[in-house]
C-alpha cells in the first residue's frame, strides 16, 4: 500500500484551511452572519465569501504557475490580499 507523503508545505496548507474553517465556525456561533451585498454581484455570507476566496485563490495560483515566470510566493501574497479584500468588502 502506498502512503501519501506529507511535506511541510502541504501540512501547513491543509492546517491553515482547517484553522480557517474552525475559526469561521466559532465566529458563526458567537456572531451569526447576515447576508449582505458588497462588490460581488450576489448577496453573500461570511462563509460564502470564504469559499469564493479560497476557490479564486486556487485560480490565481494556477494562472501564475501556468502563464507567468513569477514566483509562487508572489501568487501567495496576491491570494492572501485578494482573500482579505473579498472578506471585508465582497
Amino acid at each position: 500500500m502506498e502512503w501519501m507523503v506529507w511535506t511541510v508545505p502541504t501540512t501547513i496548507f491543509f492546517s491553515a484551511i482547517a484553522a480557517m474553517l474552525a475559526g469561521m465556525t466559532m465566529w458563526e456561533v458567537v456572531s451569526p452572519t447576515v447576508e449582505r451585498k458588497g462588490f460581488l454581484p450576489i448577496s453573500t455570507t461570511r462563509g460564502d465569501r470564504l469559499f469564493i476566496g479560497l476557490l479564486s485563490a486556487a485560480y490565481i495560483h494556477l494562472a501564475v504557475v501556468g502563464f507567468t515566470p513569477l514566483s509562487i510566493w508572489l501568487a501567495l501574497g496576491a491570494s492572501v490580499l485578494w482573500l482579505l479584500i473579498l472578506m471585508r468588502w465582497g
